[in-house]
């Protein structure tokens, strides 16, 4: 069965071929009911772009080297399935080179994997500041797009700082008064932009801070901090929702009740969140558009496009169920 062109695209749609190669590239000055109308098309011709024609055309690798940081975590690999989506969207192909973001020996191994390959560019979930160094130290030749907040839909402060700052504010809102906070990896970059932004709000609020801890992302550590909790703290928040459920678990074993003792909230709105008994109040993270986000800046960067033009992702926002709610006067 022969492949579907974009002019087959164009017919179908009923616009032209140059329309066509506007959308593809992520041209914004289209209008919606014929993006739709281009949408449609390709989806109903199963197209997809010719990497390989264009390559010759151009002389252009259309290939993209990731360096992958624990895909099996929700948020890393939520902005690396946006990432892949499109990339495929834009013709071209990835090779993702797995390595430990906390070992420098790890990051310049996966750096040696992908560049020994013709590579039109790096991309990189820098989720520590050991990749970031590790990328800045390379000579790499060919343009990187690395983990940012840059792009939010909004503009103001720290953006991530915002899961933190919001997870703060509910648990304020809902008149709790004497709080926890438990973080992930000290190492890790969200772990410390999220902490500031909690910390920065309980103080504005007038908020104890009575106890807190490390985790490392797993619900093990949240159920470890569960057996650590202090006496009085009416609520906590946790730097993701693998540890909130793990928390969860944890103060059932001790006979405290969530939310009636003690209220609980998340971070990232992990698929799982809303199916757990009680479902998990948490901040919803725009992984996903992170992920589109970054790899069109990079992809823009490749074929000398403007990076401003680049749209951006979602702030983080609140997603309040049934784990927290306000305390209970004794």
């Amino acid at each position: 069965m022969r492949r579907a062109t974009i002019y087959d695209v164009a017919r179908q749609a009923g616009v032209s071929h140059q329309t066509v190669t506007r959308f593809l590239n992520g041209f914004e000055g289209i209008r919606p009911t014929t993006r739709a109308k281009v949408q449609s098309a390709i989806e109903e011709l199963n197209y997809r772009p010719n990497g390989a024609a264009r390559w010759l055309r151009s002389r252009q690798s259309n290939r993209i080297g990731i360096l992958a940081h624990r895909m099996e975590l929700s948020g890393p690999g939520r902005i690396i399935a946006g990432a892949t989506t499109a990339a495929r969207s834009r013709g071209f192909v990835l090779d993702i080179a797995s390595m430990d973001g906390e070992d420098t020996a790890s990051v310049d191994a996966a750096l040696d994997v992908v560049m020994e390959h013709q590579i039109a560019g790096v991309f990189a979930t820098a989720q520590t500041d050991v990749v970031r160094a590790a990328v800045a130290n390379r000579a790499i030749d060919v343009p990187i797009s690395i983990d940012s907040g840059e792009g939010l839909a909004s503009a103001g402060g720290n953006p991530r700082a915002h899961p933190g700052l919001l997870a703060a504010a509910h648990l304020a809102d809902l008149g709790h008064r004497s709080v926890a906070f438990v973080n992930g990896p000290g190492v890790w970059i969200a772990s410390g932009e999220r902490r500031s932004g909690f910390v920065d709000e309980v103080a504005g609020r007038g908020l104890k801070l009575a106890w807190e801890t490390e985790g490392d992302w797993s619900a093990e550590s949240g159920y470890r901090a569960a057996h650590e909790l202090p006496d009085g703290v009416t609520a906590v928040a946790l730097a993701n929702d693998s540890m909130a459920i793990g928390l969860i678990f944890g103060l059932a074993e001790r006979g405290i009740r969530v939310p009636d003792d003690v209220s609980v909230i998340g971070m990232d709105d992990a698929p799982e969140s809303r199916f757990h008994l009680p479902s998990l109040s948490t901040i919803r993270l725009d992984f996903e558009g992170e992920g589109a986000y970054l790899m069109n800046v990079l992809i823009a960067k490749i074929e000398g496009e403007s990076v401003e033009q680049v749209p951006g992702y979602r702030l983080p926002e609140l997603v309040a169920r049934a784990s927290t709610a306000p305390p209970v006067a004794k």
